[in-house]
């Protein structure tokens, strides 16, 4: 008598047990590839409830404030997406803004030099001050938040002592730096150069981050510098072009806010600097770095936007609009923890 040959259709069941999958499992996965995905239906849902509940909030008026009150967020945010990616932070986006857009206004208005010229400077600045962080992470190896919390007070107090507190008014600027503040109309929405310029901004930084090589880089120091140095990455170059990058950005995210309060003052955006950070969470980007989408961040900016219109809308106080976007937030990083647990 012969043992029984084992069936051929027999199901190993550690296998099956291993490779069983839930719809939340799947969800997650989604995800996890497609970070942009959350954001986008949180805004939907957003836009829908604060449509129904008054409608004034989908007026072309209101979407045209909507739109205008996100340029200057919406575009910091870009540059603090760059640093995220690479598992840092940068916590003196706002104060560099500021110090960019004070060395445009007050030179175009005091030394007579050309308004181009002016602009290119507050480039120069914004690109030095980015080069200063990320020579201080590279170089000195310390830590991204320590830096840039240290580098917050040094241009804060930079700005001061430049301007002696004095803010420019619109008068005094040139019309090539409040260029970005000049609106048009489409479909009755109005939006303004600035929108434009930050809309463009996401598409090359999109194409950038998805289709180039340092794109691809950006996201592999992120998600594991050992790793990328192994792969042959030169790590610490990656990561002085993110915040060199990061910088020119932060340059042009001044020019705009000129445009938008057609002045430049010392005391301006004082919360940017959070708000930028508030908007890469909500829109996907993990703060462990590696894994985030710039699209992503665009609709967190949107997300934050719609939120404080539409409960200002609802008559509600400026606080319970504060306690939204924490809320928010505190979702938004935990909903990250989730995903990271899936399998890639």
């Amino acid at each position: 008598m012969t043992d029984a040959a084992p069936k051929t259709g027999s199901v190993d069941l550690a296998e099956e047990f291993l490779d069983r999958t839930t719809p939340a499992t799947r969800i997650r996965g989604i995800l996890h590839r497609h970070p942009a995905i959350s954001p986008a239906l949180v805004l939907v849902v957003a836009i829908i409830v604060f449509g129904l509940l008054n409608d004034r909030f989908l007026r072309p008026e209101n979407l045209s404030l909507i739109t205008q009150q996100v340029a200057v967020v919406g575009t910091l945010a870009i540059a603090q997406t760059l640093v995220i990616l690479t598992a840092g932070i940068d916590l003196s986006v706002g104060a560099i803004m500021i110090l960019a857009a004070m060395v445009m206004a007050q030179t175009a208005s005091t030394s007579g030099l050309p308004p181009v010229l002016c602009l290119l400077l507050g480039l120069v600045v914004g690109i030095a001050a980015g080069a200063l962080n990320g020579l201080l992470v590279t170089r000195l190896k310390l830590p991204p938040f320590i830096v840039t919390l240290g580098t917050l007070s040094i241009f804060t107090a930079v700005t001061l002592l430049y301007t002696g507190g004095t803010t420019v008014r619109g008068a005094e600027i040139p019309p090539l730096l409040t260029f970005t503040g000049t609106t048009f109309t489409i479909g009755g929405i109005s939006l303004t150069a600035g929108v434009v310029i930050m809309l463009l901004l996401y598409v090359v930084m999109a194409y950038v981050l998805n289709r180039t090589a340092w794109g691809r880089h950006v996201y592999a120091v992120g998600d594991d510098k050992e790793a990328a140095r192994l792969a042959g990455i030169s790590v610490n170059r990656v990561l002085f072009s993110v915040y060199l990058a990061a910088g020119a950005i932060i340059a042009i995210t001044a020019w705009i806010q000129i445009g938008r309060t057609n002045a430049a003052s010392p005391n301006s955006g004082l919360d940017l600097n959070l708000d930028s950070i508030t908007a890469v969470v909500i829109g996907g980007t993990s703060l462990f770095g590696g894994r985030g989408a710039i699209w992503g961040t665009l609709l967190g900016a949107l997300i934050v936007g719609v939120f404080r219109n539409g409960l200002a809308l609802a008559g509600l106080d400026v606080l319970y609009q504060t306690l939204a976007v924490g809320v928010l937030i505190i979702v938004a990083v935990a909903v990250d923890q989730w995903i990271r647990k899936a399998r890639s």
